[in-house]
């Protein structure tokens, strides 16, 4: 008998039966996988198909944006004045930042270009989610270059580019015209991004995107340079390439090129600029030459000045400190406020002949001072000159003569011919971003400001351009076109082809008697009174004006404006110093002659100035 089945036979029984239970295991379990994966596959595809594909893309496909090259901007007579400069700028791809290896790229960087990484940071944050990389510097040194190659290898995604960089010829000449530009900040994306909302209708699609801002912009941020950003700064162009796994560029996929922006012909003539920058130096103040015919801004020169190179960089902190300093370089003081002082009887002669209260011939005695509700009011030279006329006084500048003028016509009268000369008003410029408007005091304003009514003595401050009378010097050069081109007010303006604000022209409505006893005035000024300055052999015959506004504790501002030729005038310079003291005659004065010498003897030998008519006066 026999005790066990052969061993293969046993074997192969239980063999049997357990390969058919694993067999249909395996076979539910495959099932239930080949569920799941195909679930996870159908969801994949057909739920979140779209936003996966646009996932891959990106992760594939990235943009080279090509910021577009700047306008060039000239003068007058073509003469280039800003342009462009090649240099080399540092990019980062955002994707890359996601590597676990990036803080120690960052910190390399970050000591090659010596640049705090928190600001790196807070560059690659500004282009979170963008598909194209970002600039991290400008203007890279040879030695910053060769550093960034060397260490290539382990500065993965970044590069060098060399690119365009904005570039002024003259450092600082006529910076404030100029204007400068930086790379936008993320405030300036958001408020753009506000302005300029991304459209749906896709045919808009393209033109958005040819001038939408992106983080590494550079944008324009003072003078003509912000005003006239969309005509300067063109549109982008780039590249769309596609990547590997590593990162490396495989094909270009497509490509656009970028669109220079327009260039720029401005009615500045430099060698008036560079006359009227040196002759005022390093003292504060500001200088305007005008064309009182239409309104062309020949030479804007404010002092201190700076040099608008310096913000193609990130800017030091003692720099920035130096821009923001008390006197304050950064700002444009030939379209910034202050008292004009006696260059504003202008203002009062034609109010006083055209309210009727005094005929263009009347002579008044003039005072040593006046009394004048309670005040003493005194005359420039404490002493009175006689008897004047309207032309004699504006000759002398006596004070106490525009006195009883003002006394006479009161306050609402003058202050209602202030404003039809323009002032209070900004003057139409294209830096209206920065034109203070100056201003016209009245009743209303007084009252709110100081809590009590306009006074006989406001009147009497405000005759002779002191008080709360406030103007730019731009406003005061606008004020002389009037008895210069015979009675209008032209707007003044720095485009070369700006047809319509050269055909600009609003007459005062002056009657004849009127504008002849100011240019009568205007001529004495410089043949008999505080202006003998422009008398000399080297200009044509001349009219002008000064002014000294008195600033205590400080020292006084000065100003002077003159306008030639005299029968046919052609150009308008004022000239005005901030705090410099002396008089107007004497420290503005020759100011606005050597920009009138500039402007009549180009290409020809400077004679000796020689006086025409020498009559000696203290000068105011």
């Amino acid at each position: 008998m026999t005790l066990f089945a052969p061993p293969s036979q046993q074997s192969a029984t239980r063999t049997v039966g357990r390969s058919s239970q694993s067999i249909v295991m395996v076979l539910i379990f495959s099932l239930m996988l080949l569920g799941a994966l195909g679930s996870r596959l159908a969801f994949l595809q057909l739920i979140n198909g779209k936003e996966n594909y646009l996932k891959a893309r990106e992760n594939q496909i990235r943009l080279i944006p090509k910021p577009p090259e700047r306008g060039r901007i000239y003068d007058r007579n073509g003469k280039l004045l800003a342009t462009s400069r090649i240099s080399h700028s540092l990019y980062v791809w955002p994707v890359e930042t996601e590597s676990k290896l990036w803080p120690q790229t960052q910190k390399a960087l970050s000591k090659i270009i010596n640049l705090p990484e928190t600001e790196i940071e807070e560059r690659i944050e500004t282009a979170e989610n963008q598909p194209y990389r970002v600039r991290i510097a400008r203007d890279l040194t040879q030695a910053q270059i060769v550093s960034i190659k060397e260490n290539s290898r382990r500065l993965k995604g970044v590069e060098v580019e060399p690119e365009t960089i904005r570039y002024y010829k003259n450092g600082d000449l006529a910076a404030h015209v100029l204007g400068y530009t930086r790379e936008v900040t993320r405030d300036d994306l958001d408020k753009l991004n506000l302005e300029q909302p991304k459209p749906i209708d896709a045919s808009q699609l393209e033109a958005w995107e040819e001038s939408h801002y992106r983080p590494g912009d550079v944008i324009g941020k003072a003078g003509v340079e912000y005003s006239l950003e969309d005509e300067l700064r063109g549109s982008w162009g780039g590249s769309q390439v596609q990547v590997n796994a590593a990162g490396d560029i495989v094909k270009v996929v497509g490509q656009r090129d970028s669109r220079q922006g327009k260039d720029i012909r401005l009615t500045l003539d430099i060698e008036l600029q560079k006359t009227a920058e040196k002759i005022l130096g390093n003292r504060m103040g500001a200088i305007v030459a005008l064309d009182p015919r239409n309104g062309e801004v020949l030479a804007m020169v404010s002092r201190p000045a700076f040099d608008p190179n310096l913000f193609s960089k990130p800017l030091p902190p003692d720099t920035w400190n130096k821009l923001n300093a008390p006197d304050a370089p950064l700002v444009n003081r030939a379209i910034s406020a202050f008292p004009p002082a006696s260059t504003f009887k202008i203002v009062t002669t034609s109010a006083g002949i055209e309210s009727d209260a005094f005929s263009a011939d009347v002579v008044l005695p003039t005072y040593p001072f006046l009394v004048i509700g309670g005040n003493q009011f005194w005359d420039w030279n404490n002493a009175g000159f006689g008897p004047l006329g309207f032309r004699g006084a504006m000759a002398m500048s006596s004070d106490t003569f525009f006195y009883q003028v003002g006394r006479r016509i009161g306050g609402e009268t003058l202050i209602d011919w202030t404003r039809r000369y323009g002032f209070g008003v900004e003057t139409g410029i294209e830096l209206a971003h920065e034109e203070d408007p100056g201003h016209v005091p009245d009743d209303e304003w007084k009252r709110g400001y100081t809590g009590s009514g306009w006074f006989i003595g406001d009147t009497i401050n405000m005759s002779i351009g002191q008080g709360f009378m406030l103007a730019t010097p731009l406003q005061v050069a606008n004020m002389f076109a009037v008895p210069a081109n015979g009675g209008d007010l032209v707007k003044p303006h720095l485009r070369l082809d700006d047809e319509e604000s050269r055909r600009w022209r609003k007459s005062l409505n002056l009657r004849p008697e009127t504008l002849l006893a100011l240019q009568d005035g205007l001529r004495q000024v410089v043949t008999s009174g505080t202006g003998p300055v422009l008398n000399v052999s080297t200009l044509p015959p001349s009219g002008g004006k000064s002014g000294t506004a008195e600033d205590p504790p400080r020292e006084s501002h000065v100003w002077f404006g003159g306008y030639a030729p005299f029968d046919d005038p052609e150009i308008i310079v004022v000239a005005f110093g901030e705090n410099l003291g002396g008089g107007g005659g004497s420290v503005a004065g020759p100011m606005v002659k050597a920009v009138l010498e500039t402007h009549f003897n180009k290409g020809k030998p400077k004679e000796d100035d020689k006086a025409i008519d020498k009559k000696p006066v203290a000068m105011r």
